[in-house]
């Protein structure tokens, strides 16, 4: 009995994380690494090892899956919210906040890169169990992200005005409005960098619980804040587009904190031992960048070409880029759906060939575009149904309501193409096969869509529909790339 006592305190002093659910993977033997013959073996049959059913593994992706989807449905209704509340301002304000959009992105980009890396290594570790180093990937991940973030934020503050008007600001109003945005935007970018990589790391384990309830406070935080400072309801100051830019901050402050707090009690899987110190670990560094340098490439290339499509867009007039902006607010709703079994994808993934089982990789991601499948029609027919009252909850200008809806009604076509791209995308950055999303985003993103909406607008005439026909080309071409790419199996073997 003392000594079960004592074996009980032991493991309390070490702190090691509580099981609290067992996956379907960890009921299955590890693998001998030989890849191979588990991708010949997937291609012969589809059968789950033995032991494992069909309901284990949609229990395991949902599990994920769902914190990760209502945080995201969650925080892209605050964002529509957001666009709402300043839309009442006129459509100069809705097209100074999108003009800031893709500059913010752009500026986010090598961090969040990295974080891609954190996240494979640590569902990596996880997978093999191996505690200690699945910690050292938190704390040299969060070391990179703030030494990133506080470059970037120093940039983007010093350079908003000329990046908002290189993107296309048509008038002083706008491009005022918009700098203010961009500015207040790059006060609180390190909190909102640092964050970002907490989550990413709690991904990487399957927890995506935690950064569900600290991320929807943070928005509920905003919609307050937003309420308060745009229009200047109960003493605070009437600030505007501003107002907007500055809840949205406090909101984000709000995250980190919480976020902080979740990974230093130490009652999870990851646990931030301050005095475990941040001192570089130039191999652990290596090993994100490795996996991260692509997705940053990837990231960057994304960003080239979305901006030359948006200015492309914006060449046709404050009117008709609010109407785009509101779209592609919508729109992104519709991401929610595909990032969240991302999510669910990148960690069973990596975790799966953690444990050298590419075998149970394959099975979770099969399962999990099955899921997001049935998601994306159920999405596809609100956009049909209800296309122009969504727009006009935006605004009340009738050509924007009307050429919204229109509009909405590509944006249904492409849902289910869009959630398998999503979802495998996930499971091959999961297995740290980046190169190869960087590859498919240059030819799509910064080839197809920039230059068929360069070809649609200004040869064929076809205006914003042009446009967004652009984007369905782009998105239909990636999908069947992503494909064919994660049907070649070439992930299953890939060293990080």
């Amino acid at each position: 009995m003392n000594t079960k006592i004592s074996n009980i305190i032991s493991s309390y002093r070490k702190k090691e994380p509580r099981k609290e659910y067992q996956m379907a993977l960890e009921l299955v033997e590890p693998g001998n690494g030989d890849s191979d013959s588990y991708g010949q073996q997937e291609r012969v049959s589809k059968k789950l090892p033995l032991g494992v059913s069909s309901r284990m593994l949609y229990t395991d992706i949902v599990r994920i899956a769902w914190p990760a989807l209502l945080e995201f449905i969650l925080t892209q209704i605050v964002s529509m919210v957001d666009m709402m509340m300043v839309g009442r301002l006129g459509p100069w304000a809705i097209a100074a906040v999108g003009l800031t959009t893709q500059p913010k992105f752009l500026l986010m980009t090598m961090f969040m890169a990295m974080n891609v890396g954190s996240t494979a290594l640590i569902a990596r570790h996880k997978g093999e169990g191996d505690y200690k180093r699945t910690n050292l990937v938190l704390r040299q991940a969060l070391l990179l992200t703030f030494v990133l973030s506080s470059v970037s934020s120093v940039i983007g503050f010093i350079f908003s005005k000329p990046m908002v008007r290189f993107m296309g600001a048509s008038d002083e109003q706008t491009l005022i409005a918009g700098t203010q945005y961009l500015q207040i935007q790059m006060l609180g970018f390190v909190m909102l960098a640092l964050t970002s990589t907490i989550t990413a790391s709690l991904r990487g384990i399957g927890e995506s619980r935690t950064a569900m309830i600290y991320n929807l406070t943070a928005n509920l935080v905003n919609v307050v804040f937003n309420y308060l400072l745009i229009y200047g309801h109960f003493g605070f100051p009437r600030m505007e587009v501003a107002g907007a830019s500055l809840a949205t901050v406090i909101g984000q402050c709000t995250a980190f904190v919480m976020a902080l707090l979740a990974v230093l009690k130490g009652n999870q899987y990851l646990q931030l031992r301050i005095k475990d110190g941040f001192k570089p670990d130039w191999n652990t560094i290596k090993r994100i960048f490795r996996i991260g340098v692509p997705s940053m490439i990837e990231q960057l290339i994304m960003r080239a070409g979305v901006i030359t499509y948006s200015k492309t867009v914006a060449s046709l007039g404050t009117v008709a880029f609010a109407t785009h902006n509101v779209c592609m607010n919508i729109q992104a709703m519709s991401f929610m759906n595909g990032q969240a079994f991302a999510v669910s994808a990148t960690s069973l993934v990596g975790q799966s060939l953690g444990k050298k089982r590419p075998d149970m990789a394959q099975a979770y991601s099969r399962y999990t575009r099955r899921v997001g499948m049935v998601v994306s029609i159920i999405l596809a027919l609100s956009f049909i149904l209800f296309g122009k009252f969504i727009v006009s909850l935006y605004t009340d200008d009738l050509y924007v309501i009307s050429k919204g809806a229109k509009i909405l009604m590509l944006v249904a076509l492409i849902q289910p193409f869009q959630s398998s791209q999503f979802i495998l995308a996930g499971a091959l950055r999961g297995a740290g096969d980046t190169r190869a999303t960087a590859i498919i985003m240059f030819l799509t993103v910064l080839l197809i869509r920039p230059g068929a909406a360069i070809f649609a607008i200004n040869v064929l005439g076809l205006g914003l529909e042009g446009a967004w026909l652009a984007l369905i080309a782009d998105q239909l071409v990636r999908s069947l790339l992503v494909l064919l790419r994660f049907n070649s199996g070439k992930w299953k073997s890939i060293k990080v």
